[in-house]
């Protein structure tokens, strides 16, 4: 809405997203605590956000971003693994009070005399950087704002809409149940390459608001490797090699099963909470992947994968996914700030959290008092219309097949409307 400088040492901007979603009744002969409801339903969500940063000289920045998100999420956010808008917010029981989303300072260690020209943004105030140098960030900040990053998949703002589009599903990131995490993050970035590590604090429990100030008892560890070179002789291209570790107060999905069904505890179904104080651990990988297609067009996939013996914790019930899609920019019909894109997704669980939830035990998204399993399919796709300057409205639809893994109940069509302000 409003023109940025380019040549001054401070930064401020914001944008908002609303985004409406509604689906029809669906066939679903039962339903359990966590179960999307099979009934009509409508909700809109709001993310607000306020950018702010200051340059303390030519390597070092301080960056400060202040967030309020509210609204509502379709059954509160349940019932889907890869849930249908990214910016719902998971816990309706958290204050609605604008809160800290971001608090980290930058810093550039030069390696090369070269250098680049870099578009600024909120994330980084430079207007050039080294060529070959490494980034040190400290603070308050989410994992995705620097791994697994697309250019055509990864902002709800302009882009997809579903957790699993957006970010690899199976990358249970260390967060809160906004998404942020407080750590460090270390990033060397060569001319065709670059390799960063991140270490962050984790939550005390699954999707929970609290974190463990405890980093050599709960932690969670990401490393990833991206290689700026694509697969089409003359089209660019990036692919990024994704690894991470978790430690947490994580259950164990079998030995919850295994306490249920001796009887150890009378429950009347599995809970995978029920252990005392204990570290156990998860790990998994990752692969992203984009290719210019044409000026225009751009293809992206992503594949991720965990161990999926302890419980999902802090993104999303996903065990293994696999994304294929196309984004296009609107150059090509002559509006050059739309969007369109569209995207297929497959999610799985392993057999030990398949049993859990078979079982009628419950996780932090889902739980449909029991399970005929499948993969959940879905379908998504969108337009990004540029209004005027700052602002966007963008019409989207996703269809899912097996909502929660469940072929007993489904499918579901998911129609949304997004407005996007930023300035």
């Amino acid at each position: 809405m409003f023109p940025h400088f380019k040549d001054t040492r401070f930064w401020i901007s914001g944008q908002a997203n609303f985004v409406f979603q509604a689906h029809p009744d669906f066939h679903a002969p039962y339903s359990g605590t966590n179960s999307l409801s099979p009934h009509y339903e409508e909700d809109t969500s709001r993310v607000i956000t306020l950018y702010t940063g200051v340059r303390l000289n030519n390597s070092t920045e301080l960056l400060v971003d202040i967030e309020e998100a509210g609204g509502a999420a379709l059954t509160q956010g349940l019932g889907l693994a890869g849930n249908t808008d990214l910016d719902i917010v998971r816990n309706p029981l958290l204050p609605k009070a604008p809160y800290l989303g971001r608090g980290m300072i930058h810093k550039v260690f030069a390696l090369s005399n070269d250098k680049i020209e870099n578009t600024r943004t909120a994330f980084s105030l430079f207007s050039e950087l080294p060529r070959r140098r490494l980034e040190i960030r400290a603070g308050k900040f989410s994992m995705p704002d620097f791994f697994d990053v697309n250019s055509v998949g990864s902002d709800t703002h302009f882009q997809f809409m579903n957790w699993a589009t957006d970010n690899n599903g199976a990358w249970d990131y260390a967060a809160d149940t906004r998404g942020y995490t407080v750590g460090a993050v270390a990033d060397f970035e060569d001319r065709t390459w670059g390799f960063r590590f991140a270490e962050g604090l984790m939550p005390k429990v699954a999707n929970g608001i609290d974190l463990v100030w405890r980093p050599w008892q709960a932690r969670g560890e990401n490393f990833e490797y991206e290689l700026r070179r694509g697969f089409i002789p003359k089209k660019a291209g990036v692919v990024r090699l994704l690894a991470y570790v978790n430690h947490a107060n994580m259950g164990v999905y079998r030995d919850a099963v295994i306490q249920f069904e001796s009887g150890q505890f009378n429950e009347s179904i599995p809970e995978i909470t029920n252990h005392p104080w204990h570290i156990t651990s998860k790990y998994g990988f990752g692969v992203n992947v984009e290719q210019n297609l044409t000026p225009n067009l751009t293809a992206f996939a992503r594949w991720g994968w965990d161990n999926g013996k302890t419980e999902s914790f802090a993104y999303t019930e996903i065990d293994s996914t696999l994304v294929e899609g196309i984004g296009a920019n609107g150059a090509k019909w002559h509006r050059k700030q739309d969007r369109a894109g569209i995207a297929f997704l497959t999610n799985g669980i392993k057999k030990d959290h398949q049993n859990y939830l078979a079982a009628g035990g419950l996780g932090f998204l889902l739980g449909d008092g029991k399970l005929n399993y499948g993969r959940e399919n879905i379908l998504e796709t969108y337009y990004t219309l540029h209004v005027w300057r700052g602002l966007y409205v963008a019409p989207g639809a996703q269809y899912i097949v097996d909502p929660g893994y469940n072929r007993d109940r489904g499918p579901v069509f998911v129609g949304s409307f997004r407005a996007h302000m930023e300035f």
